[in-house]
């Protein structure tokens, strides 16, 4: 019989040991073209690090970057640390150099465990450095000095991690985890998803974010299960065959990838057949689309786990009636990361789920919504074995973020449903105070104008004249207004029948509009240029016009503006509001 975990008795050192004994042979990570490591291989290679690491001067509780693309070496290297009693700080890909070396020095780190094409972050550090790409090589000399090797005694309020987060408010803090908070929530999202020895993973997010490395390799490591990954990032183009190949039964994602899925891939299609224009017939017609989607990801999925982000309403209800096996996840890096949750078969819009075993949430400060008088909302506060102790060397920041009587202050606003469960609403830090009083959630005005056909992405802030929207339009439909700029009017039949007849009028509508205001048509490219220009405001405001129908009078947008360059966003795929509106190269 498997191991039995207790987050009060066992740590992430204990995980190979265990995986080795239940589990043997059976593939633990792997490449997606590769041979896989098995859980025999993991725990011989973590002991061997683990011994490499002591005989290096390494001693517990000393840190340790680890700065590395997803491989099977990331969670060997993880997991051999652990074994050592060192302390692992684990470094996003796509920070720059400054901030790797600014990391290490707050660290305190004396060593760094790194890829070969990553390696040059720590130029100047001074820093011991194993390549990463060595880990798994086979080496007699080193097994031979790992025999004899005995791991240090690891407790569980030891600290396993120090997860330094870009955040969306700007400078980095170091959130301290330890092994009970690993292990703890591991254990409390089985209630949402039980692995079997049978699953595969395939790992499309960053195993340096908490939500990949405790629900993506964690769990899979402790039920006996394998994770694969990929050789390049996950573009169309890479992923698409991967899951042809993997076929894999589990996938976790940030929202952002499956609403691309959806409405570049779904969405025109159901748009294009006359009977969804029927509304008692667009459920079936979803069931279909969605098990063509299941077929797209390779024909086994049963958990598709989306968190780091709300999920755009739209993509959700798409995924309910197609009933796509998709489950929620609410949480932060301080929480290692999930505190509620809802599982597949028991989501609903919006809805982020009753709190998992161990995590007891409570709402303070609760206040009537102002566009729903009857709900209650507040601060979500929480406290559980899986809670952050606080941040490395930054007494301040942790006071800031506890209660007096020791619950961690998540920073985001919601309600409870009569059943217990949690639905986000906004950021504490992003709520706008209306002129009345009245209380803004800028992500909900987002999301509806997110569901505009020609909206990419948007950010909403306030001042004292109202609410501003930065609206970034998709690029191809700006290249279809210079189109229709360029070649004139005349070619609304081509255009309906790439976007679909609603879509094409109001592109077009929004030609002819500034063409009056113009004064003529467009002729030669400089004045097509320009007349593209005037159309792409001329949209803006129709946008806004919609969105302004659906919203309270106190919620309205006042000026919306045309953000052309893609929003600069954190790992998890949010945009980092800390540099909007401040930035002066905004254009309106």
């Amino acid at each position: 019989m498997p191991h039995v975990y207790d987050y009060d008795r066992d740590t992430l050192a204990d995980i190979p040991r265990y995986g080795a004994r239940d589990f043997g042979g059976l593939p633990a990570l792997a490449m997606a073209k590769g041979e896989p490591l098995s859980y025999t291989d993991l725990e011989r290679l973590t002991r061997r690090l683990a011994a490499r690491l002591s005989a290096l001067g390494v001693g517990k509780g000393e840190r340790v970057i680890l700065l590395s693309e997803n491989r099977p070496e990331w969670g060997l290297a993880s997991i051999g640390m652990a074994r050592a009693g060192v302390v692992a700080v684990p470094i996003l890909t796509d920070f720059p150099a400054e901030q790797v070396r600014n990391i290490a020095a707050h660290s305190g780190a004396c060593a760094a465990i790194a890829s070969e094409k990553l390696a040059h972050k720590l130029e100047g550090t001074g820093l011991t450095l194993l390549p990463i790409e060595e880990l798994a090589r086979e080496d007699p000399a080193l097994d031979e000095a790992a025999a004899t090797f005995i791991d240090p005694l690891v407790e569980p309020d030891d600290l396993a991690a120090i997860v330094y987060t870009s955040g969306t408010t700007g400078r980095s803090k170091g959130v301290q985890l330890t092994h009970r908070n690993y292990i703890a929530d591991a254990l409390a999202c089985r209630v949402i998803i039980e692995l079997r020895t049978d699953d595969v993973l395939l790992s499309i997010l960053p195993l340096a974010h908490a939500y990949e490395y405790t629900i993506g390799f964690l769990i899979p490591m402790m039920s006996g299960a394998q994770v694969r990954y990929l050789e390049r990032p996950p573009s169309a183009s890479v992923l698409l065959p991967a899951l042809a190949a993997i076929r894999p039964t589990i996938v976790l994602s940030v929202p952002l990838v499956i609403e691309k899925v959806y409405k570049s891939g779904v969405k025109p299609g159901l748009e294009k057949i006359p009977l969804y224009r029927i509304p008692p017939l667009r459920p079936f017609l979803a069931w279909i689309a969605g098990r063509k989607l299941k077929r797209s990801f390779g024909g086994r999925i049963r958990f598709f786990g989306i968190g780091g982000a709300p999920l755009e309403p739209e993509t959700e209800r798409f995924l309910l009636a197609a009933r796509f096996p998709y489950a929620i996840g609410y949480g932060l890096t301080e929480t290692a990361p999930i505190i509620a949750a809802s599982a597949v078969g028991k989501t609903r819009p919006r809805m982020a789920g009753a709190a998992l075993p161990g995590a007891e949430i409570r709402l303070s400060g609760l206040k009537p919504a102002a566009d729903a008088p009857k709900l209650l909302v507040g601060e979500l506060e929480v406290r559980g074995p899986m809670v952050s102790p606080g941040y490395y060397r930054d007494p301040e920041r942790t006071a800031e973020v506890f209660t007096s009587d020791g619950w961690f202050k998540t920073g985001d606003l919601g309600y409870q449903d009569r059943r217990g469960r949690y639905y986000i609403r906004g950021r504490s830090k992003t709520m706008i105070l209306g002129a009345s009083g009245e209380n803004i959630y800028p992500e909900e005005v987002e999301a509806l104008l997110n569901a505009s056909p020609f909206v990419a992405e948007s950010l909403v802030y306030g001042d004292e004249e109202g609410l501003t929207a930065l609206v970034q339009l998709k690029p191809e439909i700006l290249e279809e207004l210079a189109r229709i700029a360029k070649d004139g009017l005349e070619s609304a039949e081509a255009t309906a029948a790439r976007w679909g007849q609603a879509v094409a009028q109001a592109l077009h509508h929004a030609v002819e509009a500034a063409s009056r205001t113009a004064g003529a048509a467009a002729q030669g490219a400089g004045e097509a240029f320009h007349l593209a220009e005037k159309a792409t405001s001329e949209l803006l405001e129709r946008i806004k016009k919609e969105a302004n129908e659906k919203l309270a009078a106190f919620s309205r947008i006042r000026r919306v503006e045309h953000q052309r360059e893609p929003f600069e966003k954190t790992p998890t795929q949010k945009i980092k509001r800390f540099l909007y509106p401040q930035n002066p190269q905004r254009q309106s």
